[in-house]
C-alpha cells in the first residue's frame, strides 16, 4: 500500500492549512498482480479506505520517485506521493515488470 494525496503541499504553505484540508483528499494506492487500484481514504488520514476512485492497468509505471513529492497521473487526478514511499514505488514497478 502506498499513501498519496491530491493537493500540493505548497497549497498549504501559500494559502493556509484550512484551505488545504478542505481541498485535499488522501488516497491509498493498492498494487495487485492484475491491476493498480486507487482508493479514497478521506480528508483526515490514510488509515482507512472508503471506496475505489479509479483503476489503472498493472503495466502502469508508478516511479521512479523524484524530488520530495512525486506526481502520478491517475484518471482525472494527479496523485502526490511522498519520498517515504519511493521504495514501495520501486518494488511495485519491479514486480510488475517481472510478471
Amino acid at each position: 500500500m502506498i499513501g498519496a494525496q491530491t493537493a500540493s503541499q505548497w497549497l498549504a504553505a501559500l494559502t493556509g492549512v484550512f484551505l488545504f484540508l478542505g481541498l485535499n483528499r488522501y488516497r491509498i494506492i493498492a498494487v495487485t498482480p492484475t491491476r493498480i487500484v486507487v482508493l479514497d481514504a478521506g480528508k483526515a488520514s490514510m488509515t482507512k479506505a472508503r471506496g475505489v476512485v479509479t483503476e489503472l492497468p498493472r503495466s502502469t509505471r508508478l516511479g521512479p520517485g523524484t524530488v520530495i513529492w512525486h506526481k502520478i497521473p491517475a484518471g482525472q487526478e494527479t496523485l502526490r506521493v511522498h519520498r517515504r514511499f519511493f521504495t514501495d514505488l520501486e518494488i511495485a514497478d519491479s514486480v510488475g515488470a517481472a510478471a
